[in-house]
């Protein structure tokens, strides 16, 4: 299996979705919209864009299953996977608000292998393969070398339907506006880990995520010289639903406040 090449395939395929999910902004209608449940949206887009990506990927690669968001009826198969957000943003992409992102993952077992992210607005894609560079749009990327929370751009997500955590959240991020040069949350989880990947952000947290939110981007921030933890200092990032993407250099530093704050049990 050439990881280069069919990289590469999944990023033309990447942009064609993009330019579809790109010229049906304009004619969203609220009755194409649906919730699947407590404001978690999906739209004709959604689906039909998933559908697309299915189709294509099992030309590219007949013997891999798949993880989707939108077709629970997709099987999983043993060893390869692809996981699929096909629009990751789909609140931002309903109101037209950017950023949002077609993001798609192929995972060997547990282990990330390809990783693609085609942020739509900006015409950015994002993508790697395991023993290979971190790229956009063709040109190599890295993470920033911030050195300390205090000189560090922080990326989150809100809670939006897991608000067990919620008070513990909220207390990390009074700290955090007052420790680091800024906090931002844009909506897409796959573009805030793109944004690690390239230096933009120095670390990105949340917590609630699914595994094709992460999937495609926790390869790209390994490959760019970052480091991928869950809260607990560990590597169940994928499907623990939690996760800390950094430049390295302020991960046991943040490893420290989500300790004190969520009582992880973190040795930094």
């Amino acid at each position: 299996m050439n990881l280069e090449i069919i990289t590469k395939q999944v990023v033309v395929l990447s942009k064609e979705v993009g330019q579809f999910i790109k010229q049906e902004v304009s004619k969203l209608t609220n009755s194409d919209i649906e919730e699947k449940g407590i404001h978690n949206l999906v739209t004709y887009v959604d689906k039909q864009s998933e559908k697309i990506i299915v189709k294509e990927l099992h030309k590219l690669l007949p013997e891999a299953g798949f993880i989707a968001e939108e077709d629970d009826s997709l099987q999983k198969a043993g060893r390869f996977n692809w996981v699929i957000d096909p629009l990751d943003g789909t609140t931002n992409f309903i109101h037209g608000l950017p950023p949002f992102a077609v993001s798609i993952g192929l995972l060997d077992n547990d282990e990330v292998i390809i990783g693609v992210i085609y942020e739509i607005n900006l015409n950015e894609c994002f993508y790697a393969w395991k023993n290979g560079p971190a790229l956009m749009n063709g040109n190599v990327i890295q993470v920033s070398k911030t050195k300390d929370l205090n000189s560090s751009l922080i990326a989150t997500g809100f809670p939006y339907y897991d608000y067990s955590k919620l008070p513990q959240y909220m207390e990390l991020l009074s700290d955090l506006m007052q420790s680091s040069r800024g906090i931002r949350r844009l909506g897409s989880a796959a573009v805030d880990l793109a944004y690690v990947a390239c230096g933009r952000f120095d670390l990105f947290y949340e917590y609630g995520l699914q595994s094709w939110d992460v999937a495609a981007g926790v390869l790209i921030v390994k490959q760019a010289g970052g480091m991928v933890t869950d809260f607990n200092g560990n590597s169940n990032f994928i499907f623990g639903k939690e996760i800390i993407a950094t430049n390295k250099l302020v991960h046991n530093e943040f490893n420290l406040k989500i300790n004190h704050f969520f009582g992880s049990t973190i040795n930094p």
